[in-house]
């Protein structure tokens, strides 16, 4: 059944259906950006695709190679039962211009899974209406799930938040998150750091 899919969006598209790679029965399109919300707009209203359900969007960095990341979207017909994986190229090595436009005007579930890929590689959602950290604190530096990013990198430290936490601060971090080095516990006596 994805593979009718894939020959209808062919006929549809033509050459900007850019390959159509298919791995183990998985069919997958790969886009420009430029044309990414338009094939979706179209996999989602027409009749004979009938793509309701976004079930995944994210992230891949290919350090190596230009453009640098992929946006990958998986998406579900809940009255034909076909999956489709659709994917775009976009940034420089340097993670630079990582833009695609929103698919949030499709499909009101792509929120938060934009803020996610914003949040962890950088990816810029064009016209997404609150494109900020989801899973990460504000002040964090850096986008963690790029390869490049160092795993035993130090965040600066970050100033108490007011609220209803230790002595009316709100630690950055609970006692149970955040890496092991650095971390701070608290007692009656407000926070202090754990050797």
């Amino acid at each position: 059944m994805s593979k009718a899919l894939v020959e209808k969006l062919k006929a549809r598209f033509g050459a900007r259906i850019l390959a159509t790679p298919s791995q183990h029965g998985d069919e997958a399109i790969v886009v420009a950006a430029a044309d990414w919300r338009e094939v979706h707009q179209f996999l989602r209203d027409d009749p004979g695709c009938e793509m309701q359900m976004l079930i995944d969007l994210c992230g891949v960095d290919y350090p190596d190679r230009e453009p640098r990341f992929e946006v990958v979207t998986h998406l579900y017909s809940l009255t034909k039962k076909h999956r489709l994986r659709v994917k775009t190229a976009v940034g420089d090595a340097d993670g630079d211009g990582a833009d695609v436009d929103s698919l949030l005007p499709v499909w009101r579930s792509a929120d938060w899974m934009e803020r996610e890929a914003f949040d962890m590689f950088g990816l810029n959602f064009v016209g997404h209406p609150d494109l900020r950290r989801i899973l990460l604190y504000p002040e964090f530096e850096g986008h963690p799930l790029r390869k490049d990013y160092p795993a035993q990198r130090t965040q600066p430290l970050v100033p108490y938040r007011e609220g209803q936490g230790v002595q009316g601060k709100l630690a950055p971090f609970g006692p149970d998150e955040g890496m092991p080095f650095g971390r701070q516990t608290h007692d009656a006596s407000g926070p202090s750091e754990v050797n």
